[in-house]
């Protein structure tokens, strides 16, 4: 579960966490998040591939995607058929990202875990789907800590999960319950929006044989 693990997903075409429209979870709370939240001029999209949301996203506000899959990347502006630059000049290169810009939508390619955690601040919505339910537990530690940082700086975070049961299947997509998360950000607040019962419909392009499917969609704030 390494960035070679991930890297060679994009480069074998195994993308059965892609959406082909927004998520409905997403089109359903954003807009009346930004719209209670006006501070929240930006949005910044962990890990975020080449997903559709990012353009739902970016109809709102002007959006911070960060990706480690340059393929991911140049996929998403050419399907999209997005005109854009690429840089390599700008000021987080030093931290190993190339950035891809079209308009007021930007992808920076690289180690999410090289992103400095100045670049988030209170102005900045955290959007997440399917980044953390991707990382096995101790890689969501990890990822958590970064996220948990941003929140401390106030940041907040609209978080999407997916419950199973966890001895019916082995991830990705991990199953990440409401207990978890609460442990994750103990010192935060968190507030269960919607949780929609999926069982039967798969995940993505995935077909999950599990007894039980459950996304949950969360607001974590400090």
């Amino acid at each position: 579960m390494d960035a070679a693990f991930w890297q060679a997903c994009w480069q074998q075409n195994k993308l059965g966490f892609q959406l082909a429209q927004p998520h409905p979870l997403l089109q359903r709370w954003l807009p009346q998040i930004l719209a209670e939240q006006p501070r929240l001029t930006e949005i910044v999209v962990p890990l975020c591939g080449k997903s559709p949301d990012l353009l739902f996203c970016q109809a709102l506000r002007p959006v911070l995607g960060i990706e480690l899959s340059d393929i991911a990347c140049h996929a998403f502006f050419a399907e999209n058929q997005l005109a854009h630059t690429v840089t390599t000049a700008h000021p987080l290169a030093e931290q190993g990202f190339i950035r891809f810009q079209a308009e007021a939508l930007q992808l920076l390619q690289g180690d999410f875990f090289q992103l400095p955690d100045s670049r988030v601040n209170a102005n900045n919505l955290i959007y997440d789907r399917a980044a953390l339910i991707a990382l096995p537990l101790e890689m969501r530690q990890r990822y958590v800590e970064k996220l948990d940082n941003w929140l401390e700086q106030g940041a907040v975070l609209l978080l999407i999960s997916l419950e199973y049961p966890e001895e019916e299947k082995a991830g990705p997509p991990f199953s990440v319950t409401s207990a978890e998360i609460e442990q994750h950000f103990a010192k935060r607040q968190i507030q269960l929006l919607e949780q929609v019962d999926i069982t039967g419909q798969g995940f993505a392009r995935r077909r999950f044989e599990t007894s039980r499917l459950c996304e949950k969609v969360y607001l974590v704030q400090a």
